[in-house]
């Protein structure tokens, strides 16, 4: 496991949970605004955080912490994935994953198993401009659209989110985005904020405003969409 980050609590993470974030370095996107690129671009494996040394963390924090986000990264690009998570599991956490929806297989064997608890996949953008957003030239969102598919008919708690910036989103986006999400559980538009370890610099936000007007778009068809991160 490429795990590079633990943050020890977060109250913000998990919906409703205390938990600890796992962080694990690797991912197939390459998003300009990705706001955790040392974790995509810089991957040294001379920076892993040895597995057992977060499992006695977990040890130590049982019936303080209630869950563990994995993030990354892209958490299900490590093959060492499942066998870790039941390690979680075992020891009486709930698990939730954050998710490009690119590994749509995986996703799907991991619900089918009861192994999440709860899902947080990102939908870049509209499917016209998906390519552009997450750095490449083409891309077949054939496993975005099934992931999708797999949160909003699997029956397990999830969100899909969107980090809005100025550069890659506009207003025919969020139509087209409502659109392909309509009915969902639960929608978050999230501000760009520049973390100062992004792909490429000088990307910005939007005003508080043109968020508000974003979400009104949205909400047309997903009625529970909200902000968040905006100050």
């Amino acid at each position: 496991m490429n795990i590079q980050g633990l943050q020890k609590l977060t109250l913000l993470d998990y919906p409703g949970k205390v938990a600890c974030t796992v962080f694990l370095a690797g991912c197939n996107f390459r998003c300009p605004f990705c706001h955790n690129a040392s974790l995509v671009t810089h991957v040294d494996p001379g920076n892993d955080i040895p597995e057992q040394e977060v499992l006695e963390f977990l040890e130590k924090r049982a019936g303080v912490l209630d869950g563990v986000c994995i993030t990354g990264g892209e958490p299900l690009l490590s093959p060492e994935l499942e066998t870790f998570i039941r390690k979680v599991r075992a020891m009486g956490y709930l698990v939730k994953l954050d998710t490009n929806g690119s590994s749509a297989g995986r996703l799907g064997s991991l619900m089918e198993k009861g192994l999440v608890d709860y899902v947080a996949m990102d939908i870049k953008n509209s499917p016209a401009k998906y390519a552009q957003t997450i750095g490449f030239d083409e891309y077949d969102l054939e496993n975005i659209k099934e992931s999708v598919k797999y949160l909003m008919e699997g029956g397990i708690p999830y969100e899909f989110r969107t980090t809005v910036v100025r550069e890659f989103h506009k207003r025919e986006d969020f139509e087209a985005i409502g659109q392909w999400l309509c009915g969902a559980e639960n929608y978050y538009l999230q501000g760009f904020v520049d973390s100062g370890d992004l792909i490429r610099p000088g990307l910005r936000g939007y005003t508080r405003e043109i968020m508000e007007q974003a979400l009104d778009i949205v909400k047309k068809y997903v009625p529970n969409a909200q902000l968040r991160g905006i100050g």
